[in-house]
């Protein structure tokens, strides 16, 4: 879609398009918006200056931006065709153990995608799993206060392990982290 315009067809900006899209559909100012660290300057930094500029309130109260992952030492990336989906990794592993190798890493650390991360974790996810019926443990808090500083997904995954590797039931712990270990579920 294009206007015209007295220097030639208009067209509207990736930039002005996303504050557009924002502005309709969740209001003059977001609570949370998240990207890629790629996408901090220009793409945010003009979204925030257009949207406040047009409403003359503040468009974002919190920023996040994760980090780049990388696959074979180069990033991921479509231009590349180096993606690996989440439904071609559903087809030979639990979403429990998809999800735990995602947040295995800090949102806003680079790190690499490698063969063994799915293996190791859903050997994690056994283990949580034949936790259950365990002791009662303490790791609750202890995860909350690892979420509580930047989500430190990394550390709570540890305690959990550390927990789970007592014989402590882990379960209500890593429903926190949306991993139901009471359900069943597999690949697809």
């Amino acid at each position: 879609p294009s206007w015209d315009a007295t220097w030639g067809p208009g067209r509207p900006g990736w930039h002005i398009e996303c504050s557009a899209l924002a502005l309709r559909e969740l209001g003059t100012t977001i609570d949370l918006h998240g990207g890629g660290s790629d996408l901090i300057f220009p793409h945010h930094e003009c979204e925030r200056a257009q949207s406040e500029a047009a409403t003359g309130e503040q468009f974002v109260r919190h920023w996040m931006h994760v980090a780049m992952v990388f696959k074979d030492g180069e990033k991921m990336s479509k231009s590349l065709g180096n993606l690996v989906f989440v439904d071609q990794l559903r087809t030979q592993w639990d979403p429990r153990s998809i999800r735990l190798a995602v947040i295995e890493h800090h949102y806003r650390t680079e790190w690499e995608w490698d063969e063994e991360l799915m293996p190791r974790n859903h050997e994690r996810l056994n283990r949580w799993k034949a936790s259950i019926g365990g002791a009662a443990s303490e790791v609750l808090a202890t995860v909350r206060t690892c979420l509580d500083n930047d989500l430190d997904t990394p550390s709570a995954l540890q305690a959990i392990d550390k927990a789970a590797a007592t014989g402590a039931d882990v379960s209500v712990a890593a429903a926190l982290l949306g991993v139901d270990l009471t359900a069943t579920i597999g690949p697809r």
